[in-house]
């Protein structure tokens, strides 16, 4: 009877321990199972780089070139890039979109300077939790911005100057439009100031607003003309003055006046092409989007960047559209 008892005492024995052998290697099968995802994915250190750019205005076309030209250096430099801002010129939904970047820890932030203290504070907030800014197309020069990339402003306005300078041999009223009062807007008007200024009889008659607006552009170049019937030239800063401009003329004045823009819209172009627009001063926003993704994998190879990155501007006019002839 006791022999008995001992073998049922070590056959129950034996089936607690299967009992508790075959626990843990299902145990240890589903920790593996839950573990093997991590194994697979690389690194934190391997993986790609995560950059936000905020754009001016979501869609458009200057803001999408720049876009475009960030995405091609991302793929190149295997980053990747979120594109994410306002459908509308939105300064305060600017400043959200940087705070959600940072709040989502993003490895590097490319975005439009806009002149706001605000707006300063938060690229510094950036900065201090070792997430590198760059300012494209208008620079936040007050800021711990890392780098600026863009246009020299002030040389392109300047440029401008000499063109209209040119043109007008040195003499006759100018009326200007700027898309704002933008920093970037501000330092073409003041390089054009500088050089219209060394020609005595040659008058900037008034400088208005377009507030990035081409309904806008129109209707203010229309009321300088109006106001102003000696202005024999027309000067816009912004991508939307020229069209607007254009419009104007086409109202007011259709004859004998001379119209100069800033960037290459189809209508510019066209426009140059009908000769109803003398020339236009053209950017390279997707340089611009490359370049800062560019100096971005430089920076996080232990290279430190300029702060000011200035990609080219040249003059398109007939001669550059390939047209021969002049105009009448």
């Amino acid at each position: 009877m006791s022999n008995r008892k001992w073998n049922l005492g070590l056959l129950l024995l034996f089936a607690v321990f299967a009992c508790l052998l075959l626990q843990f290697v299902f145990s240890t099968l589903r920790i593996r199972e839950l573990v093997r995802p991590l194994e697979s994915s690389p690194p934190d250190g391997d993986r790609p780089r995560h950059i936000v750019l905020i754009p001016q205005e979501l869609d458009n076309p200057y803001w999408r070139s720049i876009e475009q030209g960030a995405r091609e250096a991302a793929r190149e430099y295997g980053m990747e890039l979120d594109y994410t801002g306002p459908f509308r010129i939105n300064p305060t939904e600017q400043s959200r979109l940087l705070e959600k970047a940072i709040a989502a820890k993003s490895d590097a932030i490319l975005l439009q300077g806009i002149g706001d203290p605000q707006y300063r504070g938060l690229i510094d907030k950036a900065a201090g939790r070792g997430i590198p800014v760059i300012a494209v197309d208008m620079d936040e020069p007050e800021s711990r911005r890392l780098a600026y990339v863009g246009t020299d402003n002030t040389e392109a306005g300047k440029r401008m100057g000499e063109l209209v300078a040119q043109a007008s041999g040195g003499s006759g009223t100018i009326g200007v439009l700027i898309g704002s009062e933008a920093p970037n807007q501000r330092l073409r008007l003041e390089g054009f100031r500088s050089v219209i200024g060394r020609y005595p009889k040659l008058k900037i008659a008034e400088v208005r607003s377009s507030n990035i607006s081409r309904l806008q552009a129109a209707e203010q170049a229309a009321a300088m003309l109006s106001a102003q019937p000696q202005t024999g030239y027309l000067v816009g800063f912004s991508a939307l003055d020229g069209p607007g401009m254009l419009e104007a003329a086409g109202r007011v004045r259709p004859q004998g006046l001379r119209i100069f823009a800033f960037d290459d819209l189809p209508e510019t172009k066209e426009g140059i092409r009908q000769c109803k627009l003398a020339a236009t001063i053209v950017q390279q926003p997707r340089q611009m989007g490359f370049d800062a993704v560019a100096l971005l994998h430089d920076y996080f190879q232990g290279k430190t960047p300029q702060p000011q990155h200035y990609t080219a501007t040249s003059v398109l006019d007939r001669s550059a559209l390939g047209i021969g002839g002049s105009c009448p």
